[in-house]
């Protein structure tokens, strides 16, 4: 399961609507479950309803959760991130729109420069604050405490998310950075702070435990990245221990829209591009939501892992149902419990 953001949490604590959520997926066979975009600090999240890694109470709240997910056989891993100049927002089914700062749900957000994310739009989009590059090191420490906190809770894989416009992708492509320092200008640079974070994280992530990173695969608009940038950014995380990348897509600006809609094709193949360019294990994700499309593209060397995202909030039994389809034994992929009913 692909991390998908349910905006439900209070003070960034995971609740009864987790439990179930994440559980009913491992119930229902899927072997890797990904948690929610979770922040490394209280405005690093998107809305107030967003997951955090920034205290032990968070920490404790998960454990048990992990422990149920690990129980049935799925792999509990989690995607640890800042939104950025994208935080502050109202949750979506309140419009998400920016809070602005003088609300008590709201906060100031910060980027790598004052660019608000759409300075043309009809919503409010405030203007983040610059980070300083003593910032930069402040952030730092804030992703490495919550990986710690993460391999505490029980998390087997730690996801860095440097996708979809948040912090770590809008310092990452030049749509956004538009910096002068060690922290922006050429490829290397703009990638300086994600591959400072992924270095720094290594350290305390256990060399047995996979560490992945989400990209946006292509920026999807002209001036951003592409392929080729994002290959060699891969290459730069892998020589710094990151051992998975997460291929989506997009989301830098309001133009270059995340991975739905007509480009997601595309999106999953360049996948295997990365793949075969990087030597590095990838995972596809975008409107896959057929048992023979996810098993194809593992069969045909796309990818080594495929994630799904809606199509596992529509059908949450979906892997027994596609190891039906396939023509294997749902039973391993099911609880014990359910045996009977099966057979």
């Amino acid at each position: 399961m692909a991390p998908m953001c349910q905006y439900s949490a209070v003070d960034g604590v995971m609740n009864d609507w987790h439990r179930n959520h994440l559980g009913a997926r491992a119930m229902g066979g899927a072997a890797l479950i990904i948690c929610e975009a979770t922040a490394v600090s209280p405005d690093g999240r998107i809305s107030p309803g967003c997951t955090g890694l920034w205290n032990e109470a968070q920490m404790q709240a998960v454990a048990p959760i992990n422990a149920f997910i690990e129980g049935l056989g799925a792999v509990p891993a989690i995607q640890i991130g800042h939104a950025g100049r994208k935080g502050s927002a109202h949750v979506p089914w309140n419009g998400g729109a920016h809070i602005p700062d003088d609300d008590p749900l709201g906060w100031p957000t910060v980027g790598p420069s004052s660019e608000p994310f759409d300075a043309d739009g009809t919503r409010l989009w405030k203007a983040p604050n610059e980070m300083s590059i003593a910032d930069i090191e402040v952030m730092k420490e804030k992703f490495v405490a919550a990986a710690k906190r993460a391999l505490d809770a029980g998390y087997k894989i730690l996801e860095l998310h440097a996708a979809h416009g948040y912090l770590q992708h809008s310092f990452l492509t030049p749509l956004v950075n538009t910096r002068s320092d060690a922290y922006g200008g050429d490829l290397h640079s703009r990638a300086r702070f994600l591959l400072e974070t992924a270095e720094a994280i290594r350290e305390v992530w256990p060399e047995n435990l996979p560490l992945a990173t989400r990209i946006s695969i292509h920026d999807w608009i002209e001036g951003g990245n592409g392929i080729e940038e994002n290959i060699q950014i891969a290459k730069w995380l892998k020589d710094v221990g990151v051992d998975m990348i997460d291929c989506s897509g997009g989301g830098a600006t309001p133009k270059a829209r995340a991975s739905i809609g007509e480009r997601t094709s595309d999106q999953v193949g360049l996948a295997g591009e990365l793949r075969a360019a990087t030597g590095i294990t990838t995972m596809a994700v975008g409107y896959i939501t057929e048992a023979e499309q996810a098993n194809n593209l593992i069969k045909s060397g796309t990818c080594d892992i495929t994630l799904l995202g809606r199509q596992l909030l529509r059908e949450p039994y979906w892997p027994i149902r596609a190891a039906q389809i396939l023509g294997e034994d749902p039973k391993p992929h099911m609880p014990i419990q359910y045996h009977v009913v099966a057979s």
